[in-house]
């Protein structure tokens, strides 16, 4: 089974975990996901399955959407409910507090990672340290949120929803906190969906549960073509002698094609076979990745 699984994740799973389990259900030796959700989180989760794991390096969409709840008025060490929650004892602001917020948190921004994460300091993943009640210093990153809106607000309890859109590395524990501290009361994660990854939405995608209790064709069936990860990219079919070439390791010569070739390709043979992708360097078009 070569291709790519779109699993709505579970909580209390961590994403490899997930992923392993899926590959067992599958009986397929290669899985890798793209793009790893925080234990309790839910959500898209894009299993790569067999030669499709070629592609985890080259995947051109990184953007991701989520809706995600907070409780206003506490913080923890890891901004979410699952650290050691406290009260802030601040009195929870109005809804047109929030709102006056919420757009300084939207477009290019720059975010301090949380601790808890894998980004490594020194060789060390943050999260290793902060279960050893260390913490360092982290630089800024610049991030990009695209849209951040309200879904919906208690303002007797202080629960907040947020829907998110926002780029690859972007930490939405860490918008929940900041946002807590610019309104002067703290702010903790109570959960977190994420409803869109690598171009995919949660509708396209199943649990593992569901999973189990298909067939053997039915889990086939939800297995979609490698080649739909690039969707974003043009085609181009080349001849059946050029399609023998290129899946043989062989660049072509770009005055040879039957189109104009100036950005990375998927490359089709004339049969409508998934050749690999491939990008335009000086007089030939060179192989990026093969999926034989």
């Amino acid at each position: 089974m070569n291709g790519l699984f779109l699993l709505n994740k579970s909580p209390e799973m961590s994403s490899f975990l997930a992923c392993n389990v899926l590959r067992g259900v599958l009986g397929i030796k290669k899985a890798g996901h793209a793009g790893t959700l925080d234990p309790m989180a839910t959500g898209v989760l894009p299993v790569l399955c067999g030669n499709a794991t070629r592609a985890l390096d080259l995947l051109p969409v990184h953007d991701k959407r989520y809706t995600a709840t907070f409780r206003l008025g506490y913080t923890s060490p890891t901004l979410d409910v699952w650290g050691e929650v406290s009260p802030t004892g601040q009195p929870l602001p109005p809804l047109a507090a929030i709102e006056a917020a919420l757009p300084a948190f939207r477009g290019d921004i720059w975010q301090v990672p949380p601790m808890m994460s894998a980004i490594q300091k020194d060789g060390v993943r943050l999260y290793a340290l902060a279960r050893q009640g260390i913490e360092v210093e982290r630089e800024a990153r610049p991030v990009t949120v695209y849209r951040l809106e309200l879904l919906d607000y208690d303002p007797a309890t202080g629960e907040l929803t947020l829907d998110c859109a926002c780029s690859k590395g972007t930490y939405i524990r860490t918008i929940g906190d900041d946002l807590g501290r610019m309104l002067g009361c703290g702010a903790v994660m109570t959960a977190l969906c994420r409803t869109e990854a690598a171009g995919f939405s949660l509708t396209d995608c199943v649990t593992l549960d569901e999973v189990r209790a298909m067939t053997a064709e039915q889990r086939a069936a939800r297995l979609l073509p490698t080649d739909e990860l690039f969707a974003t990219w043009p085609t181009l079919t080349v001849s059946a002698a050029q399609a023998t070439r290129f899946a043989n390791g062989g660049a072509l010569a770009r005055n040879r094609l039957k189109k104009t070739v100036d950005t990375p390709v998927r490359v089709y043979a004339p049969d409508g076979r998934f050749l690999g992708l491939a990008e335009p360097k000086d007089a030939d078009l060179k192989i990026l990745k093969l999926f034989p």
